[in-house]
C-alpha cells in the first residue's frame, strides 16, 4: 500500500514506472542480499533487471489512481495491478532468472487461512489477492467513502472462507518422519559421520523414513561400495528405510547431487536434481560469464541434470523427492504428486547462507506447496532450517539453523486433489488477459 501511494504521486505515469522499477530492485537487493557470495556485484545488476519487470505496475498505478479518482478506477485497478503484479512475478521465477524467491503470495506460509487460495491458483492466486487488497484500502482512501471500505474487506476474507468452507484432506494413516540436522560441516566424511550418528540415536524407536539434508553424503555409492554398506548396515539397526543425499562424481564423470532411498537390501532408487542454481551449481553463459568463478563461489564446475521428477517406494509409503533450490518451484511437487507421491520430500543444505534469511526462506516454501497439491511436505535441512507440514499448512516441527539434532514428526498423509493441481498456473494467464485488454482499451482511448 505505501508503495502503491508513492507510485500515484509520481508527476507522470512514466515517473511511476521507474519508481516502481527502483522500489522493487531495492526489494530484490533486501530479500536476496544472502546471494552475495555467489553472485558478486552480478547481484546488483540482477536486481536491477529484475526491477525493470514492475515498471508497467507503476505505469498503471500513476494511469489509474492519480489525481481525483472515481469508484469504477479503483475497481479497474483492483483488477489491472494485480494482474501486472502476477505477470512481474511470473517472469520473474524462470529458474535461470534465479527462480520464484520471495514472492508475494508465499510471505503467507504461516497463516493457513490466507493460505488456503494456494489449493485454487497457487502462490500466484495468493499474490494476487493480496495485492487487490491493498489496491482497495488504497481505493477506500482516495474515495474517502465508507461504502468502499466494503471491497477491501470482501477480498480480504476469501482466503479464511475458502479454507473453512473448501474441500478438507480425507482421512488417511500418518508417517513417522525423522529429519536429521547435524549442522555445517565442511568435510564431507565428518557430515556423513555426523548424520549417522544422529540417525543411530533413533534405534528401538518406530519410525517410518529418516530423511537427511543435502550433501550429505560425498561420495558415489557405487563407486565405494563400503560406504553403502554402512549405510545399509544403519538402516537395519534402526530399522527405517533412509533418503540420503549424494553430491558426487559419478562413474561416468560428470559431478550429481542425487537423493537416493536405502533400503534394507541395499538402494531402492533415487533421483537427480533437475533444477540447479544459477553460479551456485552452474555458470550461465561460462564462456562469457565465467571469470565470476574468480571474484565469487560461483562453481567452478557446472554440475549435471537428471532427467526429470520420480517417486521413490519405501514399501508402505510413496516419496517425492526434491532438492534445495528446488524447493522454490510449484510445477516439481505438481509432477511429482501425479507420478503418486503421496509424502513430499525436500533435501537442501544452504550452509553458504550459514544464519541468513535464505534458511528459513527455503523451509517456508514447503508450506506453500503442500497446500497448492494437498499433500502433507517435510524439508530436512542439512545445517537449518528442518520443516514440516500437514497437506492444508498447518505446520507440523521446526527445527531452527540454531539447533542441531533430529526432529522427529507424525506427518498425516491424508490428501486431496487440488484445483491448482488440476489447473495449473490460470491465474498467470487470466492476469495476462486482463492486463492486456487494458492496455488495448488504454490505447484506443489515447
Amino acid at each position: 500500500m505505501p508503495l502503491l501511494l508513492v507510485l500515484r504521486a509520481a508527476p507522470t505515469a512514466a515517473q511511476g514506472g521507474g519508481r516502481a522499477w527502483c522500489g522493487m530492485a531495492g526489494f530484490v537487493l533486501a530479500t536476496q542480499y544472502w546471494l552475495g557470495p555467489s553472485a558478486g556485484p552480478l547481484l546488483v545488476v540482477f536486481a536491477v533487471a529484475i526491477g525493470a519487470l514492475w515498471f508497467p505496475s507503476g505505469w498503471a498505478a500513476h494511469r489509474l489512481l492519480s489525481g481525483d479518482v472515481a469508484a469504477r478506477q479503483v475497481l479497474t485497478a483492483v483488477a489491472v495491478l494485480p494482474s501486472a503484479w502476477v505477470i512481474a512475478e511470473a517472469v520473474r521465477s524462470w529458474h535461470r532468472l534465479g527462480g520464484p524467491w520471495a514472492l508475494l503470495g508465499a510471505s503467507q506460509w504461516n497463516q493457513p487461512a490466507t493460505l488456503a487460495p494456494a489449493s485454487v491458483g497457487g502462490v500466484w492466486l495468493v499474490s494476487f489477492l493480496l495485492v487487490a487488497v491493498n489496491t482497495a484500502v488504497v481505493g477506500a482512501i482516495l474515495l474517502r467513502s465508507w461504502q468502499a471500505v466494503a471491497l477491501p474487506v470482501v477480498l480480504a476474507v476469501v482466503g479464511p472462507v475458502w479454507f473453512w468452507a473448501g474441500p478438507a484432506p480425507e482421512a488417511g494413516a500418518t508417517a513417522r518422519v525423522a529429519l536429521v540436522q547435524p549442522g555445517d560441516i565442511a568435510e564431507s566424511t565428518a557430515r556423513q559421520a555426523a548424520s549417522e550418528a544422529l540417525t543411530e540415536g533413533l534405534a528401538g524407536q518406530r519410525v517410518d523414513l529418516v530423511v537427511w539434508g543435502e550433501s550429505s553424503v560425498g561420495v558415489d555409492l557405487e563407486s565405494h561400495p563400503e560406504a553403502l554398506r554402512r549405510l545399509v548396515d544403519l538402516r537395519r539397526r534402526i530399522g527405517a528405510d533412509l533418503l540420503v543425499n549424494v553430491d558426487a562424481r559419478a562413474p561416468e564423470g560428470g559431478i550429481y547431487k542425487s537423493s537416493v532411498l536405502i533400503g534394507p537390501d541395499g538402494v531402492r532408487g533415487s533421483y537427480a536434481k533437475t533444477r540447479l542454481v544459477p553460479f551456485g551449481e552452474y555458470v550461465p553463459l561460462r564462456p562469457l560469464l565465467g571469470w565470476a568463478t574468480r571474484h565469487t563461489k560461483a562453481a567452478g564446475e557446472d554440475r549435471r541434470r537428471g532427467t526429470g521428477p520420480v517417486v521413490l517406494n519405501t514399501g508402505p509409503l510413496t516419496v517425492g523427492p526434491l532438492i534445495s533450490f528446488e524447493t522454490t518451484f510449484s510445477d516439481l511437487p505438481r509432477r511429482a504428486v501425479r507420478l503418486g507421491a503421496e509424502l513430499l520430500a525436500y533435501q537442501s543444505s544452504t550452509s553458504s547462507y550459514q544464519g541468513s534469511w535464505a534458511q528459513p526462506q527455503l523451509a517456508s516454501l514447503v508450506a506453500v506447496h503442500a497446500v497448492e497439491v494437498g499433500h502433507p511436505a517435510v524439508h530436512a535441512g542439512l545445517s537449518g532450517v528442518s520443516s514440516a507440514f500437514d497437506a492444508r499448512g498447518h505446520r507440523l516441527g521446526w527445527l531452527p539453523a540454531t539447533e542441531r539434532g533430529v526432529l522427529v514428526v507424525d506427518v498425516p498423509l491424508g490428501s486431496r486433489s487440488t484445483l491448482y493441481d488440476k489447473f495449473g498456473d490460470w491465474p498467470i494467464v487470466l492476469a495476462a488477459l486482463v492486463f492486456t485488454a487494458w492496455c488495448a482499451r488504454s490505447a484506443r482511448r489515447s
